[in-house]
């Protein structure tokens, strides 16, 4: 079991007991993670890899499977398109050379390599951890690459998860209704949340100037804090927050509007890390002038006087709509048979897959056994022409992030910033609880013992964390979670933070390279004693 970037232990813990039981019969658990988390202090085997490296790991681990024949030919054969590019790829890739990039010894990535390709099952967990870096969606595919040359997508217990959300392919148009908008071909304009800062204040053509935000806190956990806050300052922005509690965001409000908790509400429910779809009923009438999303947004349309239907309808009716879907998976699947059973699993005796292949109801699940990946060519493709339009290698490459040790930045800000979730909150929920913040400790910034002493810091010093974007006053602790070159800090609210800002002071704008995501473990600091400052 390789948990990649995955903290199971501490934020994926209906998981954790199957790991408990997979190591009682024998397996063994590798965690690859350049921060010492909860799972990696119970790990078999700890690999503490440099941050945004993970892809040249891939890749490397390749070079081994390939190159000692220890790939599933009949696998690759059948099911994937572009291996003979790969095997031209990975060549570039040796251990001893990766090993620079990632801090890794040669022989243990040959020795990882060697192990997944012949322990069967073998599985890899990973999770968002990887992807949030400039390299991100390409480490991604370079990583799940893996499952399909060594064959372990055939095997129960094998392959690769990140999230099953994918499975649940409810009918969205239904609910989003884009032949509602008055000009089909031009949609609307789509701001991305991680520039929200670039947004609020540059963007023209026209300006922005209103703001709802609903089911969200930019306010903490947009990147670049600074530049977050200096638009939501703006005296011409008009700020709408619908919310739960006073957080960050609100306190930048025009108007707060109180919204419902899930108690208060009816709907339906999908997951990240199982196949059950669920109906969560409503518990309790909403408290005082609470609404829910559907129930706001239904009474802003009545009072700017829209009148299309969609207005009307009511939360069954759009169950209803969502589960009309042409997917197999949800064939027998209605919001009568939910509210009566409460949770059905996706229906995979209709289908293995989009090929719509046969399969018996008592057999395991195993989707990409047989191929049947959603791809053009319904092969893993492991070359993309894809890539190639979106001026990307075809196969999988890796370029060091530019905010890195390898990175021109580096000599200006030395330190690579891990602007870590903390370990109980829910990114920043819970944050607003006194007793959850005690258990959290999101004060500190965590170093390794030879960047402390290199600057004369001791443990328990109040220090400055400081690049171009910003700065923030942290708690030194001096220990091993973090490998030198590397310091570790923790999401908070900004206003239960050190001086009223977060570590998101410090995090870019930068996007990915695939799906335009943020690039928050792609960030370098220096850090200095609060001793040295006049």
């Amino acid at each position: 079991i390789i948990a990649w970037a995955s903290n199971i232990h501490g934020n994926n813990v209906h998981l954790w007991p199957y790991i408990v039981e997979g190591r009682r019969r024998g397996a063994k658990l590798v965690v690859i993670d350049p921060y010492r988390t909860r799972t990696a202090a119970c790990a078999d085997w700890y690999l503490p890899i440099n941050p945004g490296t993970d892809g040249a790991f891939a890749l490397a681990m390749m070079h081994v499977i390939i190159g000692e024949g220890l790939h599933h030919a009949d696998y690759v054969a059948k099911y994937t398109l572009g291996f003979e590019a790969l095997c031209e790829k990975v060549r570039a890739y040796p251990p001893e050379r990766v090993a620079q990039w990632t801090g890794i010894a040669a022989e243990d990535i040959r020795k990882l390599a060697r192990e997944y390709a012949t322990t069967r099952p073998a599985v890899i967990r990973l999770n968002y951890g990887v992807q949030r870096s400039d390299g991100g969606g390409m480490a991604t595919r370079a990583i799940s690459m893996l499952p399909c040359i060594v064959g372990s997508l055939r095997e129960v217990g094998g392959g690769i998860h990140l999230s099953t959300s994918g499975a649940f392919d409810l009918n969205k148009n239904a609910l989003r209704r884009p032949d509602l908008h008055p000009d089909a071909g031009k949609p609307p304009r789509i701001v991305n949340m991680v520039e929200l800062g670039k947004a609020l204040n540059t963007l023209s053509d026209p300006p922005l100037k209103a703001l709802f935000v609903y089911s969200s806190n930019p306010a903490a956990v947009c990147p670049n804090h600074n530049e977050v806050v200096r638009g939501l300052k703006r005296p011409d922005l008009f700020t709408v927050v619908h919310e739960q509690f006073f957080t960050d965001t609100t306190d930048y409000a025009d108007i707060v509007l109180p919204a419902t908790t899930f108690f208060e509400h009816k709907d339906l429910q999908t997951a990240y890390g199982h196949y059950y779809l669920q109906v969560s009923d409503q518990a309790i009438e909403p408290l005082g002038e609470s609404r829910s999303n559907v129930d706001l947004f239904r009474a802003l349309a009545a009072r700017m006087g829209f009148t299309d239907e969609c207005f009307s309808e009511t939360i069954d009716s759009m169950i209803d709509g969502a589960l009309s879907s042409k997917n197999p998976w949800l064939q027998g699947i209605t919001r009568e048979r939910l509210e009566r059973e409460g949770h059905i699993r996706l229906n995979f005796a209709a289908s293995s897959g989009p090929a719509n292949e046969p399969q018996s109801s008592s057999a395991p699940f195993l989707p990409f056994a047989q191929g049947n990946f959603r791809t053009p060519s319904g092969k893993a493709e492991l070359y993309s022409e894809a890539m190639k339009t979106l001026g990307l290698d075809p196969v999988a490459d890796f370029k060091p992030p530019s905010e890195s040790r390898h990175g021109a930045e580096q000599a200006t800000f030395p330190l690579e910033l891990l602007a870590r979730k903390a370990d109980n909150f829910l990114n920043s929920t819970f944050t607003n609880q006194p007793s959850v913040q005690q258990m959290e400790e999101v004060d500190l910034l965590e170093m390794h013992s030879s960047d402390a002493r290199s600057r004369g810091i001791a443990d328990g010093e109040t220090v400055r964390v400081f690049n171009l974007r910003g700065e923030i006053f942290l708690k030194a602790r001096v220990d091993g979670s973090v490998q030198p070159g590397v310091v570790s800090a923790r999401l908070n609210w900004a206003k239960l933070s050190p001086g009223l800002r977060n570590i998101n002071v410090l995090t870019s704008e930068k996007l990915s390279d695939l799906g335009n995501s943020a690039t928050f473990y792609s960030v370098l600091v220096d850090v200095e004693s609060t001793k040295s400052i006049p």
